[in-house]
């Protein structure tokens, strides 16, 4: 950011082409202002965003220009972290965006954090997904959920959050920039990092950590939180060390359902909570692009298209999710015997494939037959689909999947075509997948969906089934002041596995808001 004495703000609407070459855009601001170029000192874009409404696709920008005045850098508003080595130590469990950033606040205190993750390092954890792809091997405590950086790491890296009222986005954006992300994440309307830089940007912020006097345990799974009178006195672990500390963040994410099975064990409240299931659906991104901006070739200054959809039908939400322009389809199981699938983006971008999660809101009255199950319904609804695509998929990571058109029309598909989904796919009729109001309201979707997008629904879009860890079954209870467990002093529930974020960057501002807590 700079500033001068003459400061312009502008919108305004240009080509694709004319918003990726500065020259061009140079001169249509110089004739907007009725100026000379040259006296133009400052030219930058504040925000970027695509308008593909009309035949002819525009973008919108937000410019501050300098006019006839010296610039001057102005300074950056950094977080300021403290030397953690002899303070208070915290203890967070999971590094995920949630726990990262708690331990990132902590060190601006001054109090020390003892990260404790139950995957292992983004280096390692490479080798572990590889085999997930490449052998149809699950490793429980690594997998795309588990490990350094947590599921966003290498799912996609998506940065654009609604919560904009719950904490400061151009503050994580900045952490983020600070540890290696571009400063284009601050410029654009949907921001994006990528799978492929995420894990150099995560590995950095490790590191801050560590320089700070943090630290972070992998290969370390929580089996029990020590309580004593209702306070918290420390955690135990896998290898049956004991930590101890009178606080302990609440980190985990969305799929650790071992840590919400502990909770209801030690009669710890959670609460069952709404979530959505469905299904994945790839097309390819020309496709998608020609839909979207109503043309054969959308050259080379238009991004790879997105899309968002929604419908109500038979009174329960039906949507798109997690939409990955130029992406791929990956294999998310987080235990033998379960199939699950996400997906993720590289940078660029650049797939041939794009691929959308397209998901079925669900009530707590589709729990009851789980009733048994108390707080952990939700869990043990995922589950049995989860299994039965494991077994329809003759016990492989292959996936149970079908052709759009089939799907709609309730016919198994005779041939798959070849999907981005490495371990491979399975021709089945998702009816056997998914329970069967999930079926029918997928299927009505898809119908709306291809009148509001024409080309949408072709039989050469394949779905993958399921989509299942939108977001957690489960929602932990916590003080709205004081952000502790109602029962358990000291006890910090935090980010998208206790229920209260939804993505990156909702997940490292309720990091950051529990450990301000602390």
């Amino acid at each position: 950011m700079y500033f001068c004495s003459m400061i312009k703000d502008l919108q305004i609407q240009v080509s694709p082409e004319e918003a990726s070459k500065r020259a061009l855009l140079l001169n249509i601001v110089a004739k907007k202002l009725q100026i000379e170029e040259v006296e133009i000192t400052h030219l930058e874009i504040l925000k970027r965003s695509t308008d593909a409404r009309q035949k002819i696709v525009k973008i919108n920008l937000k410019l501050r220009v300098c006019v006839s005045e010296k610039h001057v850098k102005e300074k950056e508003n950094l977080p300021a972290y403290k030397d953690a080595n002899g303070k208070e130590e915290i203890i967070i469990i999971g590094a995920g965006p949630a726990g990262l950033f708690a331990a990132l606040k902590l060190l601006e205190k001054g109090k020390k954090p003892i990260v404790i993750e139950r995957g292992k390092s983004v280096q390692e954890r490479r080798k572990d997904i590889a085999k997930l792809t490449k052998e149809h091997i699950v490793n429980k405590d690594s997998n795309y959920c588990f490990g350094e950086g947590g599921a966003g790491t290498f799912s996609d890296g998506k940065l654009y959050t609604r919560s904009k009222k719950r904490g400061d986005v151009n503050k994580v954006l900045d952490v983020l920039i600070m540890h290696g992300a571009t400063p284009e994440i601050r410029v654009d309307a949907h921001p994006h990092i990528g799978t492929n830089k995420l894990p150099q940007i995560i590995q950095k912020i490790r590191e801050t950590i560590l320089e700070y006097g943090g630290e972070i345990l992998f290969n370390s799974r929580v089996t029990d939180i020590i309580l004593k009178n209702n306070k918290v006195d420390g955690v135990k672990l896998l290898s049956d060390n004991t930590i101890n500390s009178n606080k302990v963040i609440l980190a985990t994410g969305h799929s650790a359902r071992d840590i919400f099975e502990l909770l209801y064990k030690k009669e710890i409240e959670i609460q069952v909570k709404e979530f959505a299931i469905g299904v994945r659906v790839e097309h390819t991104q020309e496709l998608i692009d020609q839909i979207q901006y109503k043309c054969e070739d959308r050259g080379e200054y238009l991004p790879p298209a997105p899309y968002s959809l929604a419908k109500q039908v038979n009174g329960r939400g039906v949507y798109s999710f997690c939409m990955c322009p130029g992406g791929i389809i990956a294999p998310c199981a987080t235990s033998p015997g379960e199939v699950v699938t996400n997906g993720w983006s590289p940078s660029r971008r650049d797939f041939k494939t794009s691929n959308s999660g397209i998901v079925v809101e669900l009530k707590l009255e589709d729990f009851v037959k789980y009733k048994e199950f108390g707080p952990l319904a939700g869990i043990q609804f995922q589950k049995e689909i989860e299994q039965k695509a494991w077994k329809l998929a003759g016990e492989t990571q292959k996936v149970p999947a079908q052709r759009l058109v089939d799907f709609t029309n309730n016919k198994q598909s005779t041939d798959i075509p070849e999907t981005s989904y490495f371990p491979g796919t399975t021709s089945t009729k998702l009816s056997e997948v998914l329970p069967d109001f999930i079926n029918k309201n997928l299927q009505e979707g898809f119908k709306q969906f291809g009148k509001q997008m024409k080309g949408y629904l072709t039989n050469e879009a394949v779905i993958h089934a399921p989509e299942s860890r939108t977001s957690s079954p489960v929602r932990i209870p916590r003080d709205k002041n004081t952000f502790q467990h109602p029962q358990i002093e000291g006890l910090f529930p935090c980010g998208e596995g206790a229920g209260y974020a939804g993505g990156i960057i909702s997940a490292a501002i309720d990091g950051e808001k529990c450990a301000e807590k602390c």
